[in-house]
């Protein structure tokens, strides 16, 4: 019986972390098919606006079919749509129109570090020593890839722009996991992504206007490296695959690991659209710049993958309510928790990188 459930486990992590890098392959994607466009003549929250309502059309069906979530989840499918799907692409693809992918995308890996930021100074759960060594490396390297000491070479604006799709992108991944441990009364995971999009759908078209825009640029070409590309083929890159497909594959990899382990896995996101952008766009880094960006992904590593340090489980508290969505409760009552290291019946506290036995036990419902 043990053998079984552990193996069990083991294979629901495998095909979770394969999930997880197509999910990062996909979404590293998205900035190099994006930029030309903007290029082209569109605006960044246009080519934003195009993604999510596109990919909103596409999963329309899977909204119609889960339409129960409007009732029981509605604070979740707003806070994803806001900030998992329009938050974090509008800040992205507005930072890239001002500095290169690859800078915008190590900036927003920063989110490792922020999520840590949440469990000590929000919470006030501690951290281990690691954890904290992780946060000061990103933020090092980070440090690095901006050239920090040529005062700030890089577009100011486009660096704040990259640091708010960081803080957004905290938000898609614990919201990615709301539920995720309630057993049969778990929101689908598709029927979420399917209502975020629309979500967000309707925040861009309120705040973009996209009735103002240049239709035109989509019936040409667009310059790729010196390369030109049909419009429409890189918006069909940037709707099914880099968004359908890498909402999809992201969000059901956090349900299988964790936001954690997922967000880690994540960090490949960066290095593929840096490799990408260096081959496609001709976005060459400097030397320092490449070994920043090793240096922010290393730290964003330790920082999610430190177990937090220990302490004394409070008395009245019981594992089961120390997770981010009990089966009783709704992510309108909890709220965004980015971290899963709920505590053992022993009092001490599981890895922030999560996906221990005790969410392998909850996600079969044996937990309690």
């Amino acid at each position: 019986m043990r053998t079984s459930v552990s193996s069990q486990g083991n294979r629901g992590k495998g095909v979770g972390l394969g999930l997880a890098v197509a999910s990062a392959f996909a979404f590293g994607g998205s900035g190099v098919a994006a930029k030309p466009l903007i290029e082209a003549g569109l605006d960044p929250l246009h080519v934003v606006w195009l993604r999510v309502t596109g990919a909103a059309l596409v999963m329309l069906p899977l909204a119609v079919r889960h339409r129960a979530l409007l009732r029981s989840r509605p604070a979740l499918l707003a806070g994803f749509g806001l900030l998992g799907v329009a938050g974090v692409q509008a800040f992205y693809f507005a930072a890239i129109s001002r500095i290169p992918v690859g800078v915008a995308l190590l900036v927003e890996y920063l989110a490792p570090a922020l999520v840590l930021g949440w469990v000590r100074f929000v919470q006030r759960r501690p951290v281990s020593r690691a954890a904290a060594f992780g946060v000061v490396l990103a933020v090092g390297g980070l440090a690095c890839v901006v050239e920090i000491w040529s005062g700030l070479g890089f577009d100011a604006l486009g660096l704040l722009l990259a640091l708010a799709a960081a803080c957004c992108q905290v938000g898609y991944f614990v919201l990615s996991d709301q539920g995720g441990d309630s057993g049969d009364d778990a929101p689908d995971p598709l029927g979420v992504i399917a209502y975020g999009l629309l979500v967000g759908a309707v925040v861009l078209t309120v705040v973009t206007g996209p009735w103002g825009m240049d239709w035109s640029v989509l019936g040409h070409a667009a310059g790729m490296n010196g390369v030109e590309v049909p419009a429409w083929l890189l918006l069909g890159w940037i709707v099914l695959i880099a968004t359908v497909v890498a909402y999809v594959t992201g969000v059901v990899s956090v349900r299988q690991l964790s936001p954690q382990v997922a967000g880690v896995v994540a960090c490949l996101e960066a290095v593929i659209a840096t490799v990408l952008a260096w081959v496609l766009l001709g976005e060459h880094l400097s030397a320092p710049q490449i070994v920043g960006g090793a240096v922010v992904l290393l730290g964003a590593f330790i920082a999610q993958s430190s177990a937090p340090a220990e302490g004394p489980a409070p008395a009245n508290r019981s594992a089961s309510a120390e997770g981010p969505a009990p089966a009783n409760r709704s992510a309108s009552a909890e709220g965004p928790a980015p971290a899963k290291g709920s505590e053992s019946a022993k009092g001490s506290a599981d890895p922030v990188a999560a996906g221990g036995p005790e969410r392998e036990l909850s996600a079969r419902g044996t937990a309690t």
